[in-house]
C-alpha cells in the first residue's frame, strides 16, 4: 500500500504517540516505536516530524486541546462558581488517574522532558489553569459571587493553586473523591475568600455588629 498525505496517516501518527506515551512515558519512547505502530516507515514519520520532541509536543498540544474543550463542555452548563470548582477537582483528578489524557503524569513524573517536548506555550500549569478558569471567575464576579474588589486575574490564579493542591495532594480532613466533601470545603474556605472585601477584611453580605 502507498503511503499517502492525509489526515488519516497524520492522526495515526498522534494516536501511535499517545498510545506509546501512556505505555512507556516520554524518555522511553522512540521514533522507531511510534513509526511501527503507526503503520509507516521512519522516512515517512520524519516527513511529518523531524524529531522526537517535535512528534511529542504534537501530541501534548492535542492532549491539551481535547483536555480543554472537555473541561469547558463539562463546566458551561453550571451556573455558580462553586459548582464548577467542585466538577473542577473532579476533571483534575482524572487528568492525574486517566493515562488517556497523561497530561499530568508526563508534567509530573517527567517535568525536564515534558518542557523540552511542549514548549513554553503549554508547559506553564498555573497560569493555563488561571487562563482556563478566569471566564469563570468574570461571570462569577458578574452573578456577585465574588467581590467586586478583588483583581479577578489574581483570584483566577489562586483559584487554579487551590484546585492543583486539592487534585494533587489528598489530606486528612476531606476526601477529595467526594463531592460532597470538596463542594463544603469550597463552601467554608474558598468562597468566603472571593466574597471578601479585600481591602476590608469583611465578607460580602455580613455585618461586623455582634
Amino acid at each position: 500500500m502507498t503511503e499517502t498525505t492525509t489526515p488519516s496517516v497524520h492522526d495515526r501518527l498522534l494516536d501511535a504517540t499517545e498510545k506509546l506515551l501512556a505505555e512507556k512515558g516520554i524518555r522511553a519512547t522512540t521514533m522507531q516505536q511510534v513509526a511501527e505502530s503507526a503503520g509507516v516507515s521512519r522516512a515517512w514519520l520524519y516527513r511529518h516530524y523531524p524529531d522526537k520532541p517535535s512528534m511529542v509536543g504534537a501530541t501534548i498540544v492535542r492532549l491539551t486541546e481535547s483536555f480543554w474543550r472537555d473541561a469547558r463542555a463539562a463546566l458551561d452548563d453550571l451556573d455558580d462558581l462553586a459548582g464548577q470548582l467542585t466538577v473542577g477537582v473532579r476533571i483534575g483528578r482524572g487528568a492525574y488517574d486517566d493515562p488517556g489524557t497523561l497530561l499530568m503524569r508526563l508534567r509530573t513524573e517527567e517535568p525536564t522532558e515534558f518542557a523540552e517536548c511542549a514548549g513554553v506555550g503549554v508547559v506553564k500549569l498555573v497560569p493555563d489553569l488561571a487562563g482556563f478558569w478566569y471566564p469563570y471567575v468574570e461571570a462569577a464576579a458578574r452573578r456577585g459571587e465574588i467581590h467586586a474588589g478583588h483583581d479577578l486575574h489574581e483570584a483566577a490564579e489562586w483559584v487554579a493553586r487551590v484546585l492543583i493542591s486539592l487534585g494533587t495532594s489528598p489530606g486528612e480532613t476531606i476526601d477529595i473523591d467526594d463531592a460532597t466533601q470538596v463542594r463544603r470545603h469550597l463552601d467554608r474556605f474558598v468562597m468566603p475568600g472571593l466574597r471578601t472585601d479585600p481591602a476590608s477584611g469583611i465578607e460580602t453580605g455580613t455585618s461586623t455588629a455582634g
